[in-house]
């Protein structure tokens, strides 16, 4: 049974769950029933931070242009274009154990491509949510559902994974942004071109 979490709320994962060693971090989305004249392209990404909350090198920026870290420890599926149909529409596997020594979080975020030109923003999503699994079980241990209604954010903060006292955590943030990725790259240190 999977621990619901509300903004805010923290939960520990590795501590208690010391086999816990492989995670799969799923996001998923609706897309609300009117039409904007464009399809909507939301981006998952994660950026791997150190003590000071930016990114040493862009390397530590994964998104569907740089889908995995040099060390393995975050891989990306890949972008789903539509966010059609039911479970997860985009997902990044997290290995614990990999994961440097330099990082001491990873934030995971949502943005809409091209939102400005195609006058999209979260207000127009609905059923948002960010899951973690047991990839060794394919337990789903935590969920947490935006039930927040953004109204011109185009980029999401949606949780944190965290290390604390040597144990990994997850924070639930749920905080919007505007100014979509170039805003969240800014925020985590990433130069955008």
């Amino acid at each position: 049974m999977p621990i619901n979490l509300s903004k805010g709320q923290k939960v520990d994962l590795t501590k208690g769950n010391a086999s816990l060693k492989h995670i799969m971090v799923g996001l998923g989305w609706d897309v609300n029933a009117f039409d904007s004249g464009a399809d909507f392209d939301l981006d998952a990404s994660a950026f791997m931070c150190g003590a000071n909350g930016k990114c040493p090198t862009e390397k530590e920026f994964i998104f569907y242009g740089n889908l995995e870290h040099p060390s393995g420890a975050v891989k990306h599926q890949g972008d789903n274009l539509t966010g059609e149909g039911d479970g997860d529409d985009e997902q990044i596997f997290v290995d614990l154990k990999a994961i440097p020594e330099s990082v001491d979080k990873i934030a995971f975020t949502v943005t809409i491509y091209e939102a400005q030109e195609r006058r999209q923003n979260f207000g127009q999503v609905s059923n948002a949510y960010i899951r973690i699994v047991d990839e060794d079980t394919n337990q789903e241990l935590i969920r947490y559902d935006l039930g927040e209604d953004f109204s011109i954010e185009t980029a999401i903060v949606v949780g944190e994974l965290y290390r604390h006292n040597g144990e990994w955590k997850f924070n639930a943030i749920g905080s919007g942004f505007q100014g979509g990725l170039a805003a969240l790259c800014g925020h985590y240190g990433i130069q955008v071109a």
